[in-house]
């Protein structure tokens, strides 16, 4: 199958690149001519990339009109920790998303998968299912939201097929150090304190390489529309931190309750994975214990390995 994947060189997208082509895919990449490669550096041989800017038209089109692709994964977006909530990035990647749709289904491409957000729901409301109601209270949320409707309207009188796995709580190799996991694990194996809130917050965690292979799955089924990416399981944020204390031997440097809490922070955030269970064979491969000891391996590794490079060794 001719896969075109967007945002290959980022945290998900790396990880899905992988199993792409362990799965056989011809894979073409977009990527940004001043992107930084290095989540897949391993792999990069066995890609086509595709030298483009999203907001370059024109050349995008062209690409396009000579890959044909059979399917798009479209996983780029503006995702900068801290800053990316109120981007006006977003408005600028939704315009840029609907021409993409249009351009692929001018190119015969006959299944679109787009990435979207718990965030999008009203998460008041506690467990979430696809027929929550919606309510997005970011520029981020809803610009994601606003893409889904338009392309749900769009596959209908188009005639390709578009789904929406929405995304839940993230963690694994690759990450942006400024998160919360990462930041949690680097400074502990840096012997450093970190500040925390009390944790008493309720999320749904999943191992990325769960993730990937959550949105593989449906992007092969004949589901359509919202699909939810969770593993089911709430845990406390607390429990989260305290474990990778407890793993690293250093509960001690984590300082719960040192911050407070967002003003829009919710309290109780977790998935009703129903669809994605019922409908395709995923199955995850980590638990939450698992996951985090091959996360801080991989952490262990990554800092060691910049330590030699600044000893010049």
């Amino acid at each position: 199958m001719r896969v075109f994947l967007t945002g290959a060189t980022g945290f998900i997208g790396s990880h899905l690149a992988r199993l792409l082509v362990r799965e056989g895919c011809e894979v073409f990449a977009l990527v940004r001519e001043n992107s930084d490669p290095w989540r897949i550096k391993d792999i990069i041989q066995k890609l086509h990339l595709v030298r483009c800017n999203l907001l370059a038209f024109d050349k995008l089109d062209a690409h396009l009109q000579k890959i044909k692709p059979e399917m798009c994964i479209h996983l780029a977006w503006y995702a900068v920790p801290g800053k990316y909530l109120g981007a006006e990035d977003n408005m600028t990647l939704l315009a840029a998303s609907l021409h993409l749709a249009s351009s692929l289904r001018e190119a015969g491409c006959r299944r679109f998968v787009g990435v979207g957000t718990c965030f999008e729901y009203d998460t008041s409301k506690g467990r979430l299912s696809e027929t929550s109601p919606t309510r997005p209270e970011s520029l981020y949320a809803a610009s994601k939201l606003a893409l889904q409707m338009v392309l749900q309207h769009f596959g209908e009188t188009s005639g390709m097929e578009v789904t929406w796995p929405r995304l839940f709580y993230q963690y694994g190799p690759f990450e942006d150090e400024r998160r919360l996991v990462p930041s949690i694990i680097s400074s502990l194996l840096r012997n450093q304190e970190i500040k925390t809130t009390k944790g008493e917050q309720i999320r749904d965690y999943l191992h990325v390489e769960d993730v990937a292979s959550a949105i593989w799955a449906i992007a092969n089924s004949r589901l359509t529309g919202p699909v939810n990416i969770g593993s089911g399981r709430p845990v406390a944020v607390r429990d989260v931190v305290t474990r990778i204390g407890t793993i690293l031997g250093h509960p001690e440097l984590i300082l719960l309750g040192a911050i407070p809490y967002s003003a829009k922070d919710p309290m109780f955030i977790c998935a009703d994975n129903r669809r994605l269970k019922n409908n395709t064979d995923w199955v995850p491969h980590y638990d939450l214990e698992k996951g985090l000891r091959n996360t801080i391996e991989w952490w262990r590794e990554r800092l060691q390995s910049s330590e030699q490079g600044a000893r010049g060794e």
